[in-house]
Parts: C-alpha cells; structure tokens; sequence
C-alpha cells in the first residue's frame, strides 16, 4: 500500500502532465507540456493546492515546465484520459455555470485580472461550444473541420498578458478565431469606440461563429461593426484595420510572421506560439521606436499555422 505523501506526488505529477496543450485545433500530440512556466505553476497554484510533497518535488526538478523528454507520452486518442483527470483535480464535473468556471480558474491563480474575469464572465463559452460538450470543463474541444476551441485556462492566459492593449478603442486581431470566442471577449474589453477583428480560414466556421456571436452580450458590437470577422489567410493579417493593438494567434508558426509584425503597432503586443515539436507561447512587443522585443512566456503545444487545405487534410 502506497503511503499518503507518494499518493499525492503521483496525483501531482498526472495532474502536472496534464495541464498542456492549449491547441485550438484537433491533431496527434506525441509529448504534454506545461502550460504554466513554473513561476505561474508554483506561485499560484502550488504553494495553495499541493501537499509538501509535491512540493518538495517540484522545488527540486526545475526543468519540469520546459523539458518534455521527461514527460509521459498520453494516449490522446483513446479518451483524452489525462483531461479525464485534471477534471477531477483542476476543473471537477460539477462546474455547470460559466460563472462557476470563471471562479474556479480564479481561485488556483489563472484569473488574477479583475477585467479578465468580469469579460469572461459576459462572453458565456456555452455559446461557442458545440451542442453535446460541457463547455464549462477546462479542456480544448472539438468544434469541426479538425479544429478546437482552446481551453478556458488558455483563453484566460492570453486575456491577461494583452489586457493593457486591449483597453477601450484599440484595435485587435484574432487570428485562429474559431468559433469566436475569444474576438467576442476582445471586442467586449476594446468597446464601440474601438475594433475586433477576427481573421479564420474556414469560411463554415466564420459563418458559425457569427451565429455565435450574434446570440452573446457582443452582438451590439457585431451590429454596429466594431467587430467583424472575415474568412481568410490570417498569417497574412488582416491590413484593412491595421496597425493592431493587441494581436493574438491560435496556432504555432515557425517563425513569427513578417506581416503580423508589421501590423502590430508601435507599443503594442502580439501572443504567439512559435516552434514545431517543442513550442513556446512568445510575447512580442513592438517598442515606440519600431524595435521588436521577444520572449517566452511558457511551453505550449498547438498545431502549425497553415494553409486551409492543410488542415482539412489533417496536415
């Protein structure tokens, strides 16, 4: 019989490899990675959830959050077993509200941002997922066309990290925009005054994700034209309401592109996972002079960024 401290360093460290992939579409993942950098991890969800075991552990291996050889391989196509259980220990089956979820991603340190959590709250992620899905559990889900919604606690990190650039009448572009979720929590946060724009390349799901929209609290917005989403190639941008604010991507590049940087205006940000096997979600910001500051934020795993054909062959 395992002891009580063993049994809470194993739940920690399933727990631990489970909490990856922010992918917004549907693809084989042959590693997990962390989500959080272990600064995040520690910090905010340690030192209150973890037994001192665990803790220990974690104080002692400092490269968990970055090296993946050391990680288990999941079997993502049999269940998604490991989300089965960070069900259990990080959202639980029971959240059935988009309220409850929000104070639940508040209360292990995802939500730090009042904001954050006042928009997520408005924008319900019921309206985004499809029929048949708990919406509120903290998990990418399918939505078609070999495409996910990205995970709340995803949604929630991104929101956070360009929140100062999404402040009323700036301009944002979602690229990846998907069933329009996060556009909508955009165009809420940047107001009338300012623009969302939402670029995605499947031409079914923009037209789902207008329906989507138009039954949120964004649909004022969507009427009025401060947001608006397009079908396109959104490695190309969207130059039409250029320079942006605020820019977001919803799948990894290998490089950062060209012209999402040049969209990108002089003191503002963009959030992009960049990599191929091993991944890091970047954090560009654009200084006044034009300069381009980089860095890593935390390790991620997320499909290519490409064409349309590619991804409905399943790359």
């Amino acid at each position: 019989m395992q002891s009580s401290s063993s049994v809470s360093l194993a739940y920690y460290y399933s727990f631990s490899t489970a909490i990856a992939c922010g992918c917004r579409y549907r693809a084989p993942l042959n590693y997990t990675l962390l989500t959080f950098t272990r600064r995040h991890f520690h910090h905010h969800c340690c030192r209150r959830r973890l037994p001192p075991p665990a803790l220990a552990f974690l104080s002692t291996n400092s490269t968990l959050s970055t090296c993946c050889s050391r990680l288990p391989k999941p079997h993502f196509s049999t269940g998604n077993s490991l989300f089965s259980r960070m069900e259990r220990f990080w959202t639980g089956s029971g959240i059935h509200k988009n309220r409850a979820m929000v104070e639940h991603l508040q209360s292990y340190g995802v939500i730090r941002s009042k904001k954050v959590a006042e928009v997520m709250e408005t924008i319900d992620r019921a309206l985004f997922v499809p029929d048949g899905n708990p919406p509120y559990v903290d998990t990418p889900m399918q939505i078609g066309y070999n495409a996910t919604i990205s995970a709340p606690h995803m949604h929630a990190m991104c929101l956070e990290l360009l929140e100062n650039h999404l402040q009323p009448g700036m301009h944002a572009l979602d690229v990846g925009s998907g069933t329009g979720y996060l556009t909508a929590c955009f165009a809420i946060m940047v107001g009338p005054q300012g623009r969302a724009v939402g670029v995605e390349h499947i031409p079914e799901l923009v037209a789902e994700s207008i329906k989507n929209v138009q039954n949120s609290a964004a649909a004022p917005l969507l009427k009025e034209g401060s947001l608006a989403i397009h079908a396109g190639d959104g490695r190309l941008g969207w130059p039409e309401h250029a320079p942006y604010d605020a820019i977001h991507v919803g799948a990894a590049a290998p490089e950062i592109p060209q012209a999402l940087i040049d969209q990108l205006k002089p003191g503002g940000r963009m959030v992009i996972p960049v990599g191929n096997i091993f991944q890091d979600l970047k954090v560009v910001d654009k200084n006044m002079d034009g300069s381009v500051s980089v860095h890593s934020e935390t390790s991620v795993r997320y499909v290519p960024l490409t064409s349309r054909e590619a991804q409905l062959r399943g790359y």
